[in-house]
């Protein structure tokens, strides 16, 4: 079993549904199904970290809801709502050159093409014209703004470092 800062967040337990153990699954993935592509999930909530296995899961709607083995009525399934679901980050997988998934970017200090320091990536927001970095202020910001930066590679974004933990946008830090 891999520790935390091996593992992706990539949904929650939204809900129970029925009476039979069943619950809602809110995934990240895209398309949602692809969360069922991973059968061992590792539950995280209130600091706690158990693992579960997926038994049965069906499309409901725009949502998906699933069935976890040893969970066979409404009371225990309850007891799972509001956990984040993680995998093992090194069962994900390999992204061509030049994407990425949303945690690698999370954490990454950001600075414009002139070396200001604006911040480091809190989370992203899927908006539907494109994804939008959520850059909250730092310590080394120039201010102690947040800023909401459009996630648009060779566009805005110029430069990923992974290893550097850094980030270079095209952004005017009045904005």
């Amino acid at each position: 079993m891999g520790s935390a800062s091996e593992e992706t967040v990539l949904g929650r337990i939204s809900a129970v549904f029925g009476i039979k153990g069943w619950v809602k699954v809110h995934s990240f993935t895209d398309p949602v199904e692809n969360i069922l592509d991973y059968k061992q999930w590792h539950l995280l909530q209130d600091g706690r970290r158990q693992a579960v296995t997926v038994r049965e899961s069906k499309r409901h709607g725009k949502g998906l809801v699933v069935s976890l083995k040893g969970v066979d009525d409404r009371d225990q399934a309850q007891a799972y709502c509001g956990a984040e679901i993680a995998v093992d980050s090194a069962a994900l997988p390999a992204l061509p050159d030049g994407e990425y998934y949303w945690h690698q970017l999370e954490g990454l200090a950001v600075f414009t093409t002139s070396g200001i320091a604006l911040g480091q990536v809190d989370h992203l927001l899927e908006t539907g014209a494109n994804d939008v970095l959520v850059v909250r202020a730092t310590v080394d910001s120039v201010d102690d703004r947040e800023r909401l930066i459009p996630y648009l590679p060779d566009q805005v974004v110029t430069a990923i470092d992974l290893a550097g933990k850094r980030m270079t946008v095209d952004w005017d830090p009045e904005f």
